[in-house]
């Protein structure tokens, strides 16, 4: 088996009540997918860091790390992925889409309405769970 370009990323599960924010990629190979939002963690951070850089690179936000939910080892056909998910909220009002061409509020029962990326898609029963407490 061939070694697989590791990458390692950190994503929010940014939760309002019921709902949890959901943003549809607008590049690359999984173009139209849908992910929740974060990024790639850079030498030196922490992936709390990270996290907090790439909303505010992202969504123009600033978020509250509630806590870890679980970290997920994926393979994709061009890479491996180390994710670290963070349930999250919002620590300032609006969100800005700088790179995502999309973007919703799901709840529980809508969480897979939209064609989730295969790693965040793993997650989905684990926080459709926290929506319902």
């Amino acid at each position: 088996m061939e070694n697989l370009r590791h990458i390692e990323v950190v994503a929010a599960a940014i939760h309002d009540g019921d709902r949890v924010f959901a943003t549809q990629r607008g590049y690359g190979d999984f173009k139209d997918w849908w992910e929740f939002p974060g990024g790639k963690i850079e030498p030196g951070e922490t992936p709390e860091e990270a996290l907090s850089r790439e909303i505010r690179e992202e969504l123009s936000a600033d978020i509250r790390i509630e806590r870890h939910l679980r970290t997920v080892e994926w393979d994709y056909p061009a890479f491996h992925l180390t994710l670290h998910c963070y349930l999250c909220t919002l620590a300032t009002e609006g969100i800005r889409l700088n790179e995502h061409e999309a973007a919703r509020w799901l709840d529980a029962e809508s969480i897979k309405s939209v064609k989730w990326l295969p790693a965040d898609d793993s997650l989905l029963p684990l926080i459709a769970d926290e929506l319902k407490k």
